[in-house]
């Protein structure tokens, strides 16, 4: 595994379905709430570390939603996306399509301004300085309604020139895609790209209301599309990118263990996987440790993992000519570390 671990290191990456509320360590949301004057339910880090033991989504969710509780000024949006920037800078992750979700926030009273600013502060400051590329992707909060997310999508019209495409996200179970299908036709309308957790805890045919009602690009998560050869079938066809998250998917208990994920069953059904973190501060590992995990428990090979890689640009929204200098740039590691691709 040591080399694998060098490849890991070395290869360019992109990262696609990363929340950056679930990115708030507990060392810093301890920081924010003493800044803040906000009370947490836990009396240390320690404590707070030890309630990472979810049963399902939900469970995750509730402590999700208490810990961004804590955010809430400009600097503190640019205090989480900085920290999570310099972790990729320190990974070689080269570009990044970050969610966010606006309607934690507002419902809290924090001005939108201050939470898109925040982050565009950070992730302005990270091109400068790293080099990391990025898109900026708001999602809406599935458990709630659709009068509630046509409001947020309006309000977020002012900053339409940040955003690349609009995602849905939260309780998958009981709210599918199609709830949503005005919302997205009007983000369509203002020229977003749209995205959408489905088949993580939801049935295929959420992939399918996905790709037919929202007319995503990519799906997120979309693990339970083996439970449907036709679904399978359409996705590859389509070429439709997952945006899979395996440490996620096995502390959410999706699946029991590592080595009973179905990553690579995924890739021989020829779908086009990538590698991402999800929540990491809450899962246990930011994006080269899901490689390293995924890499460990199912035995994959060296050009696997080339081509997780290489896919997470080509599923990306960089334009054409930028995701050809990525590639080639993955194909120079490939060949300097003796790599065998395709």
């Amino acid at each position: 595994m040591g080399d694998q671990l060098a490849l890991i290191r070395a290869l360019p990456k992109a990262e696609l379905h990363l929340h950056i509320e679930g990115t708030l360590e507990p060392e810093l949301m301890f920081e924010l709430a003493r800044r803040n004057g906000v009370k947490l339910a836990f009396a240390d880090v320690d404590e707070l570390r030890r309630a990472y033991d979810f049963k399902d989504l939900q469970s995750f969710l509730d402590l999700y939603y208490a810990g961004a509780d804590v955010l809430r000024t400009r600097a503190d949006f640019d205090a989480l996306a900085s920290a999570y920037l310099a972790r990729m800078a320190a990974e070689n992750v080269r570009h990044v399509e970050i969610f966010f979700d606006p309607q934690t926030h507002t419902a809290r009273g924090i001005a939108l301004a201050d939470v898109v600013e925040g982050l565009v502060d950070a992730l302005s400051r990270a091109e400068r300085d790293h080099g990391i590329t990025w898109r900026l992707i708001p999602c809406i909060l599935r458990h709630l309604d659709e009068a509630d997310a046509l409001g947020t999508l309006a309000r977020l019209e002012p900053w339409l020139h940040r955003f690349t495409a609009l995602g849905l996200d939260s309780s998958e179970r009981g709210h599918p895609p199609s709830k949503f299908a005005r919302v997205f036709a009007r983000a369509r309308s203002l020229g977003l790209k749209t995205v959408a957790h489905a088949g993580e805890e939801g049935p295929p045919a959420y992939i399918t209301e996905a790709i037919d009602q929202l007319q995503v690009a990519r799906i997120d998560h979309g693990v339970r599309c083996l439970e449907d050869p036709a679904v399978t079938r359409r996705l590859r066809d389509l070429g439709m990118p997952l945006t899979v998250c395996p440490l996620s998917n096995v502390r959410l208990r999706v699946f029991p263990t590592m080595a009973r994920h179905n990553l690579g069953a995924l890739l021989e059904a020829g779908l086009v996987v990538t590698v991402n973190s999800d929540d990491p501060a809450y899962f246990g590992g930011y994006l080269s440790e899901n490689y390293q995990a995924t890499a460990a428990a199912l035995d994959l090979s060296d050009a696997t993992i080339v081509a997780l890689a290489a896919n997470g640009f080509r599923a990306s929204f960089l334009d054409p000519a930028a995701k050809q200098r990525h590639l080639g740039d993955i194909a120079a590691v490939a060949r300097r570390l003796g790599v065998a691709i395709g």
